[in-house]
């Protein structure tokens, strides 16, 4: 007897195809349902076909006509903010659990290593962005030693990455990225930019983050 969750994936551009793929070959509690998108010639939804992976390209409608659709206990959103309120509406009705990959910020923040625990029986979680998820934890360290009067982060993305939902978010990602660092990170005040750097190759994304804190404790940063 199979203990694995079954999940599904609304969003077939890079994020949905990168999770779907860390699903399949890395996950050891979580089964793929399906990928859903909107797009009939995404390279995603291709990639999912070869897989074995149940798609469909209408969206959170056709996903809910599969067959699989009653099993998946847990829905990853990897479209726009802008989609994600319709999405939520529709799979919270149906009883699954929204896992929020947009900066749409419905349900309360979660980066696991600083408040993964705070909001386990939340129906939605917002996992505010990908710059606040690898700066947050370093905001919340400094923190915890001294008072954060203010903390910015600069995230340096490949503009090749970037699709169009992720483009369509840039407002939302700032905004929601700068709230969030103060709301879980602890600062009194945050601020969020992001770049989308042309370079050839395409760079690793790179992160920055500066604090203007007072008042630390050596003592007590040297036990963290």
């Amino acid at each position: 007897m199979s203990l694995q969750t079954k999940v599904a994936i609304i969003g077939s551009g890079n994020i949905g195809t990168d999770l779907m793929f860390k699903i399949l070959y890395r996950s050891r509690h979580l089964a793929l349902g399906a990928l859903a998108g909107v797009d009939p010639a995404s390279e995603g939804l291709a990639r999912a076909k070869r897989l074995g992976v149940a798609t469909t390209d209408r969206g959170i409608d056709g996903l809910r006509e599969l067959d699989c659709w009653p099993e998946v206990q847990i829905v990853f959103d990897a479209t726009s903010a802008a989609a994600h309120a319709r999405h939520q509406e529709i799979c919270l009705a149906d009883g699954k659990v929204m896992i929020d990959l947009t900066p749409a910020a419905v349900g309360p923040y979660v980066v696991p290593v600083v408040n993964g625990d705070a909001h386990l029986n939340a129906q939605n979680l917002n996992m505010v962005t990908c710059g606040g998820q690898a700066t947050i934890p370093i905001v919340a360290a400094v923190s915890s030693v001294a008072r954060v009067r203010y903390a910015e982060i600069v995230a340096s993305i490949a503009s090749k990455s970037a699709g169009p939902g992720t483009r369509a978010n840039i407002d939302e990602f700032t905004e929601t990225t700068s709230r969030a660092i103060a709301a879980v990170g602890g600062s009194d005040h945050g601020k969020a930019i992001i770049i989308l750097n042309p370079a050839e190759p395409p760079l690793v994304m790179r992160d920055t983050v500066y604090c203007l804190a007072e008042g630390g404790s050596l003592r007590r940063s040297r036990r963290l």
